[in-house]
């Protein structure tokens, strides 16, 4: 375990089967498991990466973890004394625990409770946390994403962001896994992508919201077949209205799936939204527990709170991570007797977890607590929004102030209708002081929002963020 095994037992039976793709460039089964082989002879007890997508990639990183090896998988748009550093921590930590076996023999994995990868946080102003998983965690979680999402070895997965982000690096683990196909491409571009989903048989994406919205808006507008796409996995955010209408139209027989969870963590809760099936936007809700785990909301005492009432999201499973190989303050992961969290908040309502977000996005504002995701689902829902971001900036008198930059659905939206729109939808107290209209949202390179690049726009009067009138 994780994936050694299934890859050997893929390239015994289907060898000319092909297994990975990255930009119309093919591995079968039995090239990839004959190059990780030859690869594994060269590679160290740790290994570092720090490549773009690519078929050498894909390679490297299966060599990586052969045996009791271990790989840690960094963002290659870092600057390069972020990546020097993370890469002299990781030296300095030490080889994996125990006797490394597998050097130079059979591509095989190693003793489940041994540790296989390193996992950093996201961050590109100060080093990252970096925190290491078991071979077995993922083992667990493989076998729970495969029965949630349904997918099968007859699947053509892609993935269009980069390996090295969680969400992608565990979709190509979990189809080597699966023993399904898995494809990405070097860099995102929508034509590119659109051009993979028509030749290469796409029948399963997986990817963050915003690209979603980019593939479906464009796809729609040039007549790009996505019917034969049958799921559709999104992370990192909540669908907002116009992107799941707009997916849902553009694959109309795919059915969609939303899910929460942390590295740290792995997954914790899902839901699935069947092709055809009413659309139900809105509202915080993100379906019950995965497969295999146990949902409790504690507060910060490790005490259980009551069914409705917000607090410390967490979680007991076999899929947490060992912990922290250094940055551990305490509080980024917490322990209350067995159940984890990593500070998310959130409820529970007839078995359906509801996010608010995360205790370090939140806004207080005169005393009263906001949680960003609370105002951005408000506001993605008033007309004339097509989606919204909100954060909390300095104030002299409320200590913060929530604003809030939005993307108009069509032409321009006026902040008397947005104030309007937002009667019955969110209390007062948690309206946003001020509005800005965004020329796009702000994105890192993975592609996910970022709140801190929206108040930067906001305080250096970047063009992308205009008042509102």
């Amino acid at each position: 375990m994780p994936f050694l095994d299934k890859l050997q037992l893929w390239a015994d039976e289907r060898p000319d089967d092909t297994a990975v793709v990255v930009d119309g460039k093919r591995l079968n089964w039995a090239d990839l498991r004959d190059a990780a082989t030859l690869r594994q002879g060269e590679t160290a007890a740790t290994t570092v990466l720090a490549e773009p997508n690519s078929l050498d990639f894909v390679v490297a990183y299966t060599a990586a973890v052969a045996g009791e090896r271990r790989c840690a998988v960094l963002d290659p748009l870092w600057p390069q004394a972020m990546i020097d550093e993370v890469t002299q921590r990781i030296g300095e930590a030490g080889p994996a625990t125990g006797l490394l076996s597998g050097i130079g023999d059979e591509l095989a994995d190693g003793r489940p409770d041994t540790t296989f990868l390193i996992g950093l946080t996201s961050g590109t102003t100060s080093v990252p946390k970096a925190f290491t998983r078991s071979r077995r965690s993922w083992q667990i979680s493989f076998d729970a994403s495969i029965e949630f999402f349904g997918l099968t070895p007859e699947d053509r997965t892609l993935a269009p962001g980069p390996l090295a982000a969680s969400l992608n690096l565990y979709a190509l683990s979990e189809c080597l896994y699966a023993g399904a196909a898995f494809h990405t491409m070097e860099t995102f571009d929508v034509g590119d992508v659109h051009a993979a989903i028509s030749y290469d048989g796409v029948t399963r994406l997986v990817l963050v919201p915003t690209m979603l919205r980019l593939l479906s808006e464009r796809g729609l507008a040039g007549g790009v077949d996505a019917s034969g796409v049958r799921s559709i996995i999104c992370a990192g955010s909540k669908l907002d209205a116009r992107t799941l209408e707009a997916a849902r139209r553009w694959a109309p027989n795919a059915a969609i799936f939303e899910y929460y969870g942390a590295s740290e963590l792995s997954f914790v809760s899902g839901t699935r939204l069947a092709a055809g099936e009413p659309l139900d936007v809105g509202g915080t809700g993100i379906g019950g527990p995965f497969p295999g785990v146990e949902l409790k909301i504690l507060d910060d005492d490790g005490a259980e709170r009551p069914e409705g009432a917000d607090g410390n999201i967490c979680v007991r499973s076999g899929m947490v991570s060992n912990g922290y190989l250094w940055g551990d303050d305490g509080q980024a992961l917490r322990c209350f007797d067995g159940w984890y969290t990593v500070g998310d908040q959130g409820y529970v309502d007839s078995g359906v977890l509801h996010i608010l977000g995360r205790r370090s996005d939140m806004i207080i504002t005169s005393g009263r607590n906001v949680y960003p995701h609370e105002v951005e689902l408000a506001l993605a829902s008033v007309p004339g929004v097509s989606a919204a971001l909100a954060a909390g900036m300095l104030d002299e008198v409320r200590g913060q102030k929530v604003v809030a930059g939005i993307v108009p659905a069509y032409g321009s939206v006026t902040a008397t209708q947005v104030k309007t729109g937002l009667d019955g939808l969110l209390a007062r107290d948690k309206r946003p002081q001020r509005y800005f209209t965004l020329s796009e949202l702000p994105v890192t390179d993975r592609g996910k929002v970022s709140r801190r690049m929206l108040l930067d726009w906001i305080e250096n009067n970047d063009p992308r963020a205009k008042p509102l009138a």
